[in-house]
């Protein structure tokens, strides 16, 4: 007798081919769309087989690369299709100076990056706020970026990094392997709390709290840009962090409160925040000056943890650098002490070691975290000089990697070579002087013309340039003089490949590198 299953096969097979016609005519319907029908205003696009997905795939695996590869087939302006939405891209340092300097009212960041960035700074800050909220904010947060604060801020980070690898166990001994992602990822998490955020926050930067960091941190990843509410369990410990982080900075804020105003206290950032108002007399609410303290932690640390990795890596593959840099040293900051061992590194130092900042400049330039800035478009825009209009349906996409690991802006442009900013005039192209202009925190050129950009332009460009060179010159500079570096397998020249399966562009994690302990005599 003939099974009940095997009566249902053939409607099952028929059912499987149906949907699978319809899969193949859906996808040759998006083909001949993508091919047949692209109005003569709109720019060219990237082809895509899969609708939805678009060019996720390629754009995902490597995206400077994916820029490069079709700017060099369509130029400066063109689209590609991610998850649905259409992102046009404006390479160049013209597309940079259109998207960056863009007005408010026709390009828009709060839209495309709140859903991210809301459930880990928390609300009313960044990009939950009015822009001109914002500008104020970071004109707040500048108290610990002026020239006395950065002067006191090289012993403390000094002291961080020879704390951290003193109680360490991967940095005991004469010599051993380290995971750099991960010593610098701590490293400079204690030195932007310590520098950053002052001694009482620091003191609090237990074992507990890097735990709740690091959850709160797992909030940026790609599918959270994408689908921004899914109940993930990373996203419920993301949200559990946030609310626990807060605590520690309310009970701090609550305590000073409550403390007796003649008492000493330590005049750090929340003490400043406390004593901040708005332009129309308010004080800053406790629960923003919290959000504003996981900010600047976040922002402090993420792109120097990243960078550091690669100045470790690098230096790793080229010792050569490493031991100039420690010879740089020991040239002009003079030996003292037992086993001439050098002095303490204060802030006038940094202006005597060139090459150190010149190895921090050229791994953010190459090594860039952010590969790509969007804006949401607002209103329709004329490309200049382009027969192009891009919709409100758009969102821009410009990209300061393409620009910095270019060959008509740099010569050897996608080789790691500290030495080309030796003689600055002849590293890059000229670039016209940039008008100044005060976004709301202070003078700062416009900037988005430079084909060098680590930290962005226009009203949202990053205000802690000078604090990340600072932290990490003083971190690789301490890091030198105590240890030599060395890859796993001595080959010289090679690094890992980027990960970009973060938000960010960042060493694989982990990475590890050689370490031996230098011998004063």
């Amino acid at each position: 007798m003939t099974s009940l299953v095997e009566l249902q096969q053939p409607s099952a097979l028929r059912h499987a081919a149906h949907g699978l016609i319809g899969l193949v005519v859906f996808i040759l319907v998006n083909a001949c769309r993508q091919i047949l029908v692209r109005p003569k205003s709109e720019p060219p696009a990237v082809f895509h087989w899969i609708p939805y997905l678009g060019n996720a795939v390629s754009y995902g695996m490597d995206p400077v690369g994916f820029f490069h590869k079709y700017r060099a087939k369509y130029g400066d302006v063109f689209t590609f299709t991610l998850f649905g939405r259409k992102i046009t891209c404006y390479l160049g340092i013209e597309g940079n100076d259109f998207i960056l300097n863009g007005k408010l009212q026709d390009v828009n960041a709060e839209e495309v990056y709140g859903p991210l960035t809301i459930p880990v700074f928390g609300s009313d800050v960044v990009y939950d706020c009015p822009n001109s909220k914002l500008m104020e904010q970071k004109k707040f947060v500048k108290f610990g970026l002026t020239q006395a604060a950065l002067e006191a801020h090289v012993p403390l980070i000094e002291k961080e990094v020879l704390d951290y690898i003193k109680s360490t166990p991967e940095w005991k001994g004469s010599s051993g392997v380290v995971d750099v992602t991960t010593a610098m990822s701590e490293i400079t998490l204690f030195t932007a709390a310590r520098a950053l955020q002052g001694r009482e926050v620091r003191h609090k930067l237990t074992a507990d709290f890097a735990r709740l960091y690091h959850d709160l941190d797992l909030g940026f990843s790609p599918i959270n840009f994408l689908f921004p509410g899914l109940p993930l369990p990373r996203n419920r410990r993301r949200d559990a962090a946030h609310i626990k982080m807060r605590a520690v900075y309310l009970d701090i804020i609550q305590e000073r409160r409550q403390r007796d105003p003649e008492s000493e206290v330590e005049q750090d950032m929340i003490w400043n925040l406390m004593n901040c108002r708005y332009k129309d007399g308010t004080p800053i609410p406790d629960k923003e000056i919290a959000h504003m303290m996981i900010t600047l932690l976040m922002g402090g640390q993420h792109s120097s943890s990243s960078a550091g990795s690669w100045i470790m890596l690098r230096l790793a593959a080229h010792p050569n650098i490493a031991e100039e840099l420690f010879q740089e040293q020991t040239q002009n900051l003079g030996q003292h002490g037992k086993g001439g061992r050098l002095p303490p590194l204060q802030y006038s130092d940094l202006d005597k070691l060139p090459l150190l900042r010149n190895v921090v400049k050229e791994t953010l330039w190459l090594h860039g975290l952010i590969h790509s800035i969007l804006r949401k478009v607002k209103n329709p825009l004329l490309v200049a000089g382009k027969p192009y209009v891009i919709g409100a349906d758009k969102v821009l996409l410009s990209s300061s990697m393409v620009t910095a690991t270019s060959e008509e802006f740099f010569r050897d442009a996608q080789s790691w070579n500290p030495h080309r900013w030796d003689e600055p005039a002849k590293a890059a192209v000229a670039v016209a002087d940039e008008e100044m202009v005060d976004y709301g925190y202070g003078a700062t050129t416009s900037g988005s013309r430079n084909p060098y950009l680590p930290f962005g332009a226009g009203r949202h460009r990053c205000i802690g340039e000078k604090f990340a060179y600072l932290n990490l010159g003083v971190i690789v500079g301490t890091l030198v003089r105590n240890f030599e570096f060395s890859t796993l397998d001595g080959q010289e020249g090679i690094v890992p490949p980027t990960d970009h399966s973060s938000m960010f562009a960042r060493p694989p994690q982990p990475s590890f590198i050689r370490w031996a302990r230098r011998e004063y005599k």
